[in-house]
């Protein structure tokens, strides 16, 4: 049983990281502008932001879970500001190049704490999880932690395996990349990341005005 929750878990974490989104982008940059490396750390940075919203459904932290909601406005607003420097800083950037220097510590655990940090300012995942996690079983006589565990550890090796092979698949090719090539995908992901950042600000914003009135 618990090997079976634990596989759930894989294909859950899977499913939920594979929509590439503002995260995946970021993920991205990093492989191709810092290599292999540098994204793998970024992935493993969103794997640990899945698994964090997978550790409160499937515990039932309800107390933490209903403070992230009770401020997903404010959080999504705050991922949204990090998305519009990500893309401005992206756009504005000269003559990127693709580098496999040595990445320091300080730089690589930035890149885990940015993609961390964006991850999970969308609470929101938080009732996906605990929707998915009903339908695989996780309730009643089979709510038990054990199972519980498995499941989240799956959900983090699920998302992790797949941020490990869109890392490795991209590192394969960025060396074969033109200077050309590299600009329009750094002005193109740029631009992904900054109206992405703006349309979260956006919605936030209407969000807050609509409960004044």
């Amino acid at each position: 049983m618990v090997l079976v929750f634990f596989l759930k878990g894989i294909a859950v974490g899977a499913v939920i990281a594979v929509p590439v989104g503002p995260v995946g982008i970021l993920c991205l940059r990093k492989t191709i502008f810092e290599g292999e490396l540098a994204g793998l750390i970024s992935g493993l940075g969103a794997a640990s932001g899945d698994a964090f919203f997978g550790v409160i459904a499937a515990f039932g932290l309800t107390f933490i879970s209903q403070w992230l909601l009770g401020y997903e406005s404010l959080l999504r607003a705050a991922g949204g500001c990090y998305l519009l420097y990500a893309g401005a800083h992206a756009l504005l950037r000269p003559r990127p190049v693709a580098t496999g220097a040595y990445r320091s510590r300080e730089t690589l655990f930035h890149s885990f704490v940015s993609t961390f940090l964006l991850t999970i300012t969308n609470p929101l995942t938080i009732l996906v999880f605990l929707g998915i996690f009903e339908a695989l079983g996780l309730r009643g006589a089979h709510a038990t932690l054990l199972l519980a565990a498995a499941l989240v550890v799956g959900v983090w090796t699920g998302s992790f395996v797949w941020w490990l092979t869109l890392s490795l698949g991209i590192g394969m090719f960025r060396r074969a990349i033109g200077p050309r090539h590299l600009g329009w995908i750094s002005r193109g992901s740029g631009a992904v990341l900054f109206l992405s950042g703006a349309a979260l600000v956006a919605t936030s914003v209407m969000k807050q005005l609509a409960h004044l009135h």
